[in-house]
């Protein structure tokens, strides 16, 4: 294994002796000009019999939730006593762009012992959430995240409910009674993403909540995981899909399960009309993963059942899809393509031989140079495939099989432990210039509407699927996918660009600054899987 090769030095500490037990998370209610204290800390954390060294805001995983108002200005005093260097990302915010928590482009690292201020935004309704934006891969799995829940200023703009609920949905990797190692020098795991062998809800394995029968309760769903995909459902309750990443969908819909790439959040609202337990799930082609249980007594009802079944539409959206029709139609003002080269299979030139297989799936052999009709990897000369991912293949899910251009699970564990940055090159690359990740320049000025076509090529060594999302220089509709007219427009910040797919964009440019735009697989991204473009204030009229 890779790690084998690590000396003790270049390791983070494992170390729990003396830490602060984790405690739970706790609400923040702030108002506009409140401060808000945020110290980040190693913790000990105790997981399945296993005692953990974790990261926590304020003590807790997941840190706080921040429970603002619309339109509120809040500041923010960071402490920095953690394992490493770091920023906080206020993620999907259209705050002031020096605030947005980028390294170098924005703030210099807080380092270990240091101390940071910020004022933090909140101009749009809906659910956020916050991180490290520093070896997102290690202090994220860590355990530095938290919510924002920010109350709208139109009380009607949500349906009515009779409580809220806020859930974080991530994974952890635990081995021999430890979280896998890390190393400082940078990230490994970065071909598929860490995968993690524990599920978390809210940092813990087990979500246990209590609800009453005619309930109605608000789930603000986000997806906390360096690389897993989450499928959520509620099993034995009605749930209705009324938001996403930025506020409310142009229609709402009774859904059964919605999915969720790394960084997407989904706002549900679940009626309990049945007495008895309602199973939480994380639901693949493979496998139904339970995550906990609602359980569910008899009480009176609650008032927000009478208006469950009405699906209310958002008239802003619907105005803008009026709109939209142009764009949809146009050419794209830019087209960015997702590839990726592999030398720690492929080497840096091409190898020939008298046959070929697949790296992830050994079974599929050809005599001459190809691809993998079922997952899209290059064929490796058969004589130099490794034997580690045929193992793997034996006993894993076969997530690529379903032809739905996703990964859900770590198909190649030891190869994916052995990938680094310097054996599996991810790329963002710009079909105009051909300039690659950070190389990337562009412009644009506040107003713009900037149509981008994100292609996810399969003609790469390792096609996989990319949750790519763009900082608070603005917002972005989905057009269309593969040509298909979204049929549900929601604001996002983050989309899931599968295998294979092309997903039309359009960026609403409305905050000036210097704003990043990445992979929010935690691996990818730290292996240079971003770049960062420009937004000029629009021009003064001439008088």
């Amino acid at each position: 294994m890779k790690e084998d090769s690590m000396s003790d030095h270049d390791l983070f500490s494992t170390e729990t002796a003396g830490l602060m037990e984790v405690g739970a998370p706790r609400p923040e209610r702030l108002r506009d000009g409140d401060r808000l204290r945020l110290a980040i800390t190693p913790v000990r954390k105790t997981l399945d019999g296993a005692e953990l060294r974790m990261l926590a805001y304020n003590g807790s995983i997941p840190g706080p939730t921040l429970h603002v108002d619309q339109g509120a200005t809040i500041t923010v005093d960071v402490q920095n006593d953690g394992d490493v260097e770091t920023t906080v990302h206020w993620h999907g915010l259209r705050l002031e762009n020096r605030y947005d928590g980028v390294p170098h482009d924005t703030q210099e690292p807080i380092p270990v012992g240091g101390r940071y201020a910020c004022q933090v935004q909140f101009p749009d309704p809906g659910f956020y959430w916050y991180h490290p934006h520093i070896r997102e891969d290690f202090a994220q799995e860590m355990g530095l995240y938290g919510t924002i829940v920010v109350d709208p200023a139109d009380a009607e703009y949500w349906a009515a409910v009779d409580r809220e609920l806020t859930l974080t949905l991530d994974d952890l990797l635990v081995e021999d009674g430890k979280i896998a190692s890390f190393s400082k020098s940078g990230p490994n795991f970065t071909a598929m993403g860490r995968f993690g062998n524990v599920l978390l809800i809210n940092g813990e394995t087990v979500f246990s909540e209590k609800a009453t029968r005619g309930e109605v309760v608000r789930l603000y769903l986000v997806n906390t995981a360096n690389t897993r995909i989450f499928n959520f459902a509620v099993r034995g309750a009605r749930t209705k899909l009324v938001g996403g990443d930025s506020g409310r969908y142009e229609h709402e819909a009774f859904v059964d399960e919605v999915l969720l790439a790394p960084s997407e959040r989904a706002v549900l609202d679940v009626l309990f009309d049945t007495g008895g337990e309602v199973r939480l799930e994380h639901r693949t082609p493979d496998r139904v993963y339970d995550l906990g249980a609602f359980s569910v007594t008899q009480a009176d009802a609650g008032e927000a059942a009478a208006t469950f079944s009405t699906l209310r539409t958002d008239p802003d959206l619907t105005a803008e899809r009026r709109a939209l029709q142009h764009d949809v139609e146009r050419s794209p003002d830019k087209v960015l393509a997702f590839l990726s080269r592999m030398p720690l299979l492929y080497g840096e030139s091409e190898a020939t031989a008298s046959s070929y297989a697949c790296p992830m799936h050994p079974d599929v052999t050809a005599s001459e140079p190809g691809t993998c009709p079922r997952c899209g990897m290059k064929l490796v000369p058969s004589d130099a495939a490794p034997a580690p991912a045929a193992e793997a293949e034996a006993d894993s899910p076969h997530g690529h099989d379903h032809g739905d251009g996703l990964e859900w699970e770590d198909l190649m564990p030891e190869i994916n432990r052995a990938s680094d940055p310097s054996n599996m090159i991810w790329q963002l690359v710009d079909r105009e210039t051909g300039a690659e990740n950070g190389a990337i320049s562009w412009s644009f000025t506040v107003g713009d509407r900037v149509k981008i076509r994100l292609v996810n090529e399969m003609d790469s060594d390792h096609p996989m699927h990319h949750p790519f999302h763009i900082h608070g220089a603005g917002r972005f509709l989905i057009l269309a996918r593969d040509g298909e007219l979204e049929q549900n427009l929601v604001w996002k910040d983050t989309v899931l660009v599968r295998a294979g797919e092309t997903v039309d964009i359009l960026l609403d440019v409305s905050n000036p600054g210097l704003w990043m735009a990445h992979c929010h697989i935690a691996e990818h991204t730290e292996s240079g899987m971003m770049f960062s473009f420009n937004v000029a204030r629009k021009p003064e009229p001439v008088r």
